[in-house]
């Protein structure tokens, strides 16, 4: 799970570019793995950054970000864990919230259980 969460992270730091960033260096690179767990983290000449430290257990946390070819900063802090990756980050879409509407019948609906059907006997 480590190794596959720390290819992952690789994986969506370096995004595809035709300008200068296929002749980017690493400015900084550090890998600790111990019996207990691990850090790591990697820093480039063209601003991509990664770090991520990981436990005995298989849980994973930590970080990647770059600069957009619009000059933005894109920063994601993730989780790894029994309950899957959960990245977070303002450029982590999010899902509209839930209309009132379905709010209200989801409520009614747990207020008011269905009654068990009883088989029919023939």
């Amino acid at each position: 799970v480590m190794i596959l969460a720390v290819v992952g992270v690789a994986t969506a730091v370096a995004p595809v570019s035709h300008s200068d960033d296929v002749h980017a260096e690493v400015i900084s690179r550090s890998d600790d793995v111990r019996a207990d767990g691990f850090d790591a983290s990697l820093q480039t000449s063209n601003n991509i950054q990664q770090a991520a430290s990981g436990d005995v257990h298989g849980n994973i946390h930590g970080n990647f970000g770059w600069i957009s070819p619009e000059g933005e900063h894109v920063d994601i802090k993730y989780v790894a864990d029994e309950n899957g990756y959960q990245p977070s980050g303002s450029w982590i879409p999010t899902p509209p919230p839930i209309p009132e509407a379905i709010v209200r019948a989801l409520a009614w609906l747990e207020s008011h259980p269905q009654a068990p059907e009883h088989p029919r006997h023939h």
